[in-house]
């Protein structure tokens, strides 16, 4: 009988085969998409010295009292362009977009959608 295989672990093969391809660089470092059932984290990652150089998610202070009226995706996009800015600030203006296995919908395109709306380019 044939067993259906979990979501999660479907979506990790996903990112492991994306990961052998992509890796962050100083010159271009990746942007990281984590989403939950009502989370959303986006963190961008210098992988030569494995270090997260710039992060946001719809937890963040600065984005609290947006977040009130707004529905996930809409949160996404604000978290994209809170990530946007700051990478800006931190002189990063080339990213590589790495959707951790997740299909480009969504909340996921929103978040680069706002991301690059601060000017950010993929």
């Amino acid at each position: 009988m044939f067993k259906k295989r979990d979501r999660n672990k479907v979506r990790q093969i996903r990112h492991a085969r994306v990961r052998k391809k992509v890796s962050g660089t100083p010159g271009m470092p990746r942007l990281c998409v984590f989403r939950s059932n009502t989370k959303i984290y986006a963190q961008i990652i210098d992988d030569s010295k494995g270090i997260t150089l710039v992060q946001a998610s719809n937890l963040d202070p600065a984005l609290r009292e947006q977040l009130n009226d707004l529905n996930k995706t809409g949160a996404s996009k604000a978290v994209g362009k809170l990530v946007g800015e700051r990478a800006l600030k931190a002189g990063i203006d080339r990213v590589v977009f790495d959707r951790s296995g997740y299909a480009y919908a969504g909340r996921v395109a929103s978040l680069a959608d706002g991301a690059r709306e601060a000017g950010l380019k993929f």
